[in-house]
């Protein structure tokens, strides 16, 4: 092994959203795309998503929101990593986002937006495009 450190990816669902199929279908590409993935289940509370990235030491955080909550919880989430000097680490954002909300998520940190019918190379490409 070179030593390098593998990517380290927490994929999340904040909110009341219900539905995690897309984030089960990233968390899987990612990790048969040789990254770390850790998946933390439904209902995540901006706290909880913070949180257990700071205890799983992740370089990226996915976001996966169908709710449309994501202007209330995404600024939460955000302001959470920077209290916790989590400020490098990379989020990246899945769901249904009006394109009004695009500009205003890139604004707040989120590098990359997912939207409908983007592919999973899309996603791991902007990944590690974003890491490198």
């Amino acid at each position: 092994m070179t030593g390098e450190r593998r990517i380290r990816i927490l994929i999340a669902k904040p909110g009341l959203d219900g539905h995690d199929r897309g984030a089960k279908v990233v968390a899987r590409a990612l990790r048969d795309a040789g990254m770390e993935v850790i998946y933390t289940g439904i209902r995540q509370t901006p706290e909880m998503i913070v949180e257990a990235a700071l205890q799983e030491d992740v370089n990226a955080i996915g976001l996966s929101i169908l709710s449309g909550a994501h202007m209330d919880l995404f600024p939460k989430i955000m302001a959470g990593l920077k209290e916790k000097g989590m400020d490098d680490v990379v989020v990246f954002a899945g769901g249904i986002f009006p394109a009004d909300d695009l500009s205003a998520l890139k604004e707040m940190g989120i590098q990359a937006v997912f939207r409908p019918g983007t592919t999973t190379q899309e996603i791991i490409d902007s990944i590690k495009a974003n890491l490198s």
